[in-house]
């Protein structure tokens, strides 16, 4: 039996190689930049882990306790042992540093001694989060939060050496020959708490306070001339005082810093004030489920009509876009007021329509140019039940990357951010999303989370998100929380017990995965489907009767089946809205349903049979007086011409006054010419109360109605994403075999390799329909596929590969004849079979 004990390793492609497939596969999974490329070998994944741009990725995915613990192991002398970085996080619970420490590791941001005996923090992540340099100590893109200095021997490398000797003399110290020796022996002077504590017993109430200011950062400040040599008995202020002591060392010619050493020791030992080991409490109010669920059930259904009630009008023809791209602003004030809600909600709906692909860009309008119009899309949406239209909006919202809460700022180059134009993308939206759902699904049914908490829970869970901007990151959670209360997903400001469906399952540590976190529309509108099955029953039937009224209005008790509800919008005018929508009839809204089309036989006979009570008689004489009324007066093409029966309606035309600049004139007693366009006649005699109806060269009256315009076929826009796409878990095992194979050394082929090679054996070819579906079925239980394949010269080769993805005309394989994960195009392959490795 072998004794034999695991070598320390001396760098991290050292450690890397002592892990496992599992363990290398949870590193890809963790950090999925490592995989574009495919690196080759362990060496280069060691190095590209090591690269600036992946280790900022890694930190950003940290929650605030693994930090602090990065952050004491950075600022622990290299290769120090966890014991001493615990010792500097004092007050961790038990077991709390050790789970950190093995978290680092598995990031390959950390590597050393598996007992803990030796940590090496990844020298770009200790460059990160280390104190700052002495030359530099407000260097840019460092996301240290510590406070800390430099230590002594950075500082003094910055001091004269003769300097460096003055100082240790009025310290009491022996003087040393060189500038190393003499830091060395200032910092262990320091660390010596009973002589440190005398030491400061003596100072100056002044030399006291700036210590405090300094003590727990930033560890530098602003005092002139900051070089100058001080010594003890010439001292008079108290930054003189420490400046004699070496307390303080000069950083530039107008800055001092506080040594890291000074800093830990008058703090006790700790490199921060607080640890937070745990996410900050949630103080909740219960609001009752059933009561969370109802208001969540009415916001869902609101959030359906109100999407209805954006694009209906768009049929004819909707806003022009932008030169620049997007809306401007008074059409979303249009909007707003269409939907009587502000401008920031308006933008919202139009955001979420235009992710949900109901609308798209059309440029061939011939008076506007480019301007939005509903897809066929919204005619599909439009016929789906409300808790299917509502599953829509949601899957658009859980994975869309558009912020319409952007909408009115100014980007960095000053430019005003319209709705649905360029720069609301920010892709951390769909994870912060996600996790705000998280957070109020830990929380029992019918919470209510206090304002700004869930915001602090989402701090300390990614402190680095964002490049630290918490104000941004806050921004976002806050337009998470009331897009969810818009959009019914919340109720009272608690998640409805059918949204639970909606959250993204957990991760370990409780931290959502990369692929949890932004997941794709598909898995997003999976989930919003289960959640719609969920809420239907919480939905009020539709109804396809109203109550019609003797005041000329109607009172639908529930929505309206989509039918009914169109025509109801075209013959009455909506006057108030809620659980029952009150609409009224007017002389302008009867004419709307005579100008689509209908006669007043139809509209009687649609009121009838979609009324639980009879017509009310004022409402039946309104409908046979407008119709009576509609189309006395025929407009028709001259300039444009009147014609009417009744003379007398002529005559009071040309008599009136407000007909002036309509240019009338009597051709025949029951016909005037005018020199207004026929478009413009008619509105105009409209104004003046007046129902002419249009009319064709043939004398039929011309149907004011134009069919519903629509784009072609759109897909919704696609959300954007920073870095790449999270690997399944067949991916995962392909590229580790890649880098396993690129460290094997050179000697006889794996397993595949001479199936593939063998120059004498045929290339298989089967039908193309066989090659999809052998490679699907490869895909998925992980089996070998033999493949005949040409190359971009026209050379028919064999290969042997381990399909991982099979999507848009491409296979991602492993390839055995190279050893590489690679991708192939299916439409060049001539045949593909099972073949059994063994």
């Amino acid at each position: 039996m072998s004794n034999r004990r695991t070598p320390l390793p001396r760098t991290l492609a050292e450690a890397l190689r002592q892990r496992g497939d599992e363990a290398l596969g949870a590193l890809l999974r963790a950090r999925p930049d490592l995989l574009a490329p495919v690196p080759g070998d362990l060496t280069q994944l060691a190095t590209r882990a090591g690269t600036r741009a992946s280790v900022l990725r890694a930190l950003e995915r940290l929650d605030r306790f693994t930090l602090q613990v990065a952050e004491a192991v950075a600022v622990a002398p290299d290769g120090a042992p966890r014991r001493a970085v615990e010792a500097l996080l004092p007050g961790a619970p038990r077991g709390a540093v050790p789970a950190a420490v093995e978290r680092l590791r598995e990031r390959a941001l950390l590597w050393g001694a598996a007992n803990g005996s030796e940590l090496h923090l990844v020298r770009t992540a200790r460059d990160l989060l280390g104190p700052s340099p002495a030359a530099a100590p407000a260097q840019q893109g460092r996301l240290a939060t510590a406070g800390l200095g430099p230590s002594l021997a950075d500082c003094s490398a910055l001091v004269q050496p003769s300097r460096l000797q003055e100082i240790l003399a009025d310290a009491g110290l022996p003087g040393t020959g060189d500038g190393v020796s003499a830091a060395a022996a200032l910092a262990a002077h320091f660390a010596d708490g009973p002589r440190l504590e005398a030491l400061l017993a003596n100072a100056p109430e002044s030399a006291r306070g700036a210590l405090g200011e300094l003590v727990w950062g930033p560890p530098t400040g602003q005092v002139r001339d900051a070089a100058r040599p001080v010594r003890a008995a010439e001292a008079r202020t108290g930054v003189e005082w420490l400046l004699a002591r070496g307390l303080l060392l000069p950083a530039g010619a107008d800055t001092v810093v506080l040594p890291r050493e000074v800093a830990l020791a008058l703090r006790g030992g700790r490199v921060h004030r607080e640890l937070e080991p745990s996410p900050p409490p949630v103080e909740a109010a219960d609001r009752g489920a059933a009561t969370v669920d109802a208001a969540a059930a009415g916001e869902a259904l609101t959030a359906v009509r109100l999407v209805e009630e954006l694009l209906e009008p768009w049929d004819a023809g909707g806003p022009p876009v932008l030169r620049s791209g997007g809306m401007g602003v008074r059409e979303l004030r249009r909007a707003a007021v269409v939907l009587e809600v502000p401008d920031e909600q308006a933008a919202f709906w139009l955001e979420l329509a235009y992710a949900a692909g109901l609308f798209a860009s059309f440029g061939e309008d011939d008076e506007l140019g480019e301007v939005f119009l509903p897809t066929p899309a919204y005619d599909e949406w439009l016929g789906l039940p409300a808790a299917e239209r509502w599953a829509r909006l949601v899957g658009a919202w859980l994975s869309g990357t558009r912020v319409p809460g952007l909408t009115g700022r100014r980007d960095a180059k000053g430019r005003v951010l319209n709705v649905l134009g360029d720069g609301l993308n920010r892709a951390a939206a769909p994870e912060v999303r996600g996790a705000v759902l998280r957070e109020l699904a830990a929380l029992p049914p019918g919470s209510a989370p206090a304002a700004g908490a869930l915001a602090a829970r989402l701090r300390w869970r990614r402190p680095l998100r964002g490049g630290g901007d918490t104000a941004a990151m806050d921004e976002l959670a806050g337009w998470a929380v009331a897009e969810a209360g818009l959009l019914g997903v919340t109720g009272r400001a608690a998640l409805a017990c059918y949204a639970r469906v909606l959250v993204p399952p957990p991760a370990p540590d409780e931290a959502p995965a990369p692929e949890a976190a932004a997941r794709g529309a598909t898995a997003a509108a999976a989930a919003a489907a289960m959640a719609a099955v969920e809420l239907e029953p919480l939905l009020p039937e539709p109804v396809r009767e109203v109550l019609l009224q003797a005041d000329l209005t109607a009172v639908a008790p529930g929505p309206l089946v989509p039918e009914v509800g169109r025509r109801m919008g075209v013959l009455a005018d909506i006057e108030s809205k809620g659980g029952a929508t009150v609409y009224r009839f007017t002389p302008a809204s009867v004419r709307r349903g005579l100008d689509a089309g209908l006669t007043a036989a139809d509209i009687q006979a649609f009121l009838a049979g979609h009324s639980a009570t009879p017509v009310p008689q004022p409402l039946a004489y309104l409908v046979d007086d407008v119709a009576r009324r509609h189309g006395l007066l025929r407009v028709g093409t001259a300039g444009a011409y009147l014609r009417c029966d009744d003379d007398a309606v002529l005559s009071e035309l040309l008599a009136d006054r407000r007909t002036a600049g309509l240019g009338l004139r009597r051709l025949a007693p029951t016909v005037l010419a005018a020199q207004a366009a026929p478009d413009t006649l008619v509105a105009r005699l409209r104004e003046l109360g007046y129902a002419p109806a249009a009319e064709s060269a043939a004398g039929e009256v011309v149907v004011a109605r134009r069919d519903a315009r629509r784009t072609g076929p759109r897909r919704p826009p696609e959300p954007v994403h920073e870095g790449p796409p999270a690997p399944d878990a067949a991916l995962l095992a392909a590229a580790v075999r890649a880098v396993r194979a690129g460290e094997e050394a050179a000697g006889a082929a794996p397993d595949g390799t001479a199936a593939a090679a063998d120059p004498d054996a045929p290339v298989p070819r089967t039908p193309a329909a066989d090659i999809l579906a052998t490679l699907q079925a490869a895909a998925l239980t992980g089996g070998q596929v033999l493949i005949g394949y040409v190359s971009q010269e026209g050379r028919a080769t064999r290969r042997v590969i381990e399909p991982a993805r099979v999507e848009g005309g491409w296979v991602e394989a492993y390839d055995h004849l190279t050893d590489a994960v690679r991708s192939f195009a299916l439409h060049r392959m001539t045949g593909a079979a099972e073949r059994d490795p063994a």
